[in-house]
């Protein structure tokens, strides 16, 4: 059995919200227990490989600015908060699940559902199932906390401005140089997870500054977005996709010439949804 982190993500900024920007940080944590390394058939570099590396060092300047952040420090190798908590492969489990408690989706039959299974090049991650006792300690103490958590800071946010916007920050694998593919991709799930304005304003920041930029493909966004993102309620949600060749080095695993540079773009993507949503009628602070 795996323990849960003592503290399975950090909150950083004001305690009452002076920006109704709410960033997320789900896949870069890195406290991985003793108990969850003896579990794995493969040593810790491998599960270091589901990390979006370093992405919680890239959002300083945005959190100095006034925007709040949650960021994991439960790694994904041990559960994934981009992930619905039914959404799993049933024989990761003993006894397996049942049909009710399973989300189907192409992601858990992947190996990269709720609980990660498989990495390309490494092949089965654990040497045997969890018990379900130890999924349910996941799901109470790291899942829902996280959860919960982010909804009541954008519910605060909105509160007191009108509006507020998630912004859920991640790292992409590198993006071939050939054929114009963007280094930079937002997703909105579509259209539904955020006002379109808001959207746009994003990318307007990323394109000034130079980067390549593309919505929705191949990324569109994942649970986080679709769980807080409710734009009829004034509460938006988008995710950014960081092509990791942009701010770590040529092994991938450190911060890079260009870290400087992506913790400032954080920051523009976030001021620049501050404007919209301030700016809209309605959104007036609450004193």
């Amino acid at each position: 059995m795996t323990q849960a982190p003592a503290r399975p993500f950090d909150r950083i900024g004001p305690a009452r919200p002076v920006s109704p920007v709410v960033l997320s940080v789900p896949h870069a944590g890195r406290d991985y227990g003793p108990a969850l390394l003896a579990a794995a058939r493969v040593p810790r570099a491998a599960l270091e490989l589901l990390e979006d590396r370093l992405v919680d060092k890239l959002i300083w300047r945005a959190v100095q600015s006034g925007a709040t952040a949650f960021v994991a420090t439960a790694p994904r190798a041990q559960i994934d908060l981009n992930r619905d908590e039914r959404e799993i492969d049933p024989s990761l489990v003993d006894p397996p699940l049942s049909p009710a408690q399973v989300l189907p989706s192409a992601r858990a039959r992947a190996g990269i559902g709720l609980l990660p299974s498989r990495i390309a090049g490494a092949g089965a991650l654990w040497r045997g199932p969890i018990s379900a006792r130890e999924l349910a300690r996941r799901i109470e103490t790291i899942h829902r906390p996280y959860h919960a958590a982010i909804a009541e800071a954008l519910a605060k946010a909105r509160e007191r401005f009108g509006a507020a916007v998630l912004l859920d920050c991640h790292s992409m694998p590198p993006r071939s140089p050939a054929g114009g593919e963007p280094k930079i991709v937002f997703g909105d799930l579509h259209g539904t997870s955020a006002r379109q304005d808001l959207i746009a304003a994003a990318v307007a920041a990323a394109s000034t500054l130079g980067y390549p930029v593309g919505r929705n493909r191949p990324y569109a966004g994942g649970h986080v977005v679709g769980r807080h993102g409710e734009p009829r309620r004034g509460i938006h949600a988008i995710q950014i996709e960081i092509d990791r060749s942009l701010y770590l080095d040529s092994a991938l695993s450190a911060p890079g010439p260009g870290f400087g540079a992506i913790c400032r773009l954080i920051a523009s993507v976030a001021a620049a949804l501050e404007a919209a949503l301030i700016g809209e009628p309605g959104a007036i602070a609450a004193e």
